[in-house]
This record gives structure tokens, sequence and C-alpha cells, in this order.
């Protein structure tokens, strides 16, 4: 599966808003903040893009269904099982 972003491009200082109890136990367990961070943004921007994705293909997929719903799968007559 390809990055959803620029592995290679540089890092940019940003600043966050946390709940300071969460962000104390977070330092006390040696928690790596810009490592957690980047992980839950690459997994929260790929399920946007994916439902971007969907959503913009919405139409084709319907259509695609429907066509295989009324005339089957293009390799039902060479299925063996």
């Amino acid at each position: 599966m390809r990055a959803v972003y620029n592995t290679q491009a540089p890092k940019k200082a940003a600043n966050l808003s946390l709940n300071s109890e969460l962000l104390g136990e977070a330092k006390r367990l040696d928690i790596n903040l810009s490592a957690t961070m980047e992980k839950a943004l690459i997994q929260e921007v790929s399920k946007r893009l994916k439902n971007e994705w969907l959503e913009q293909n919405s139409e084709a997929i319907d259509a695609c269904n429907t066509f295989t719903e009324t005339h089957g799968m293009f390799s039902d007559s060479h299925r063996v099982f």
C-alpha cells in the first residue's frame, strides 16, 4: 500500500492543546508524542481518504454492483465450484 503522504518531507513544528493529565501520564510513560501523533494522523488521514474515495466513486460502484446482480460475474461460466 502506498503511503498517504511523502515520508521524506521535512518535519514541521506544531502546537497542540492536550488534556494535562493525559499529557502528564504520557510523559511519565516515556511516550514519544511526535511519533504517536504521526501514527494517529496516518490512520485518520487514511480512513478519511478511503471514505472520500468511496463517496466520489459511489455511482460507479453502484453501477458495477447492479450490473453484476443483473448479469452475474464475467467468470461465472468458467467456475468449477
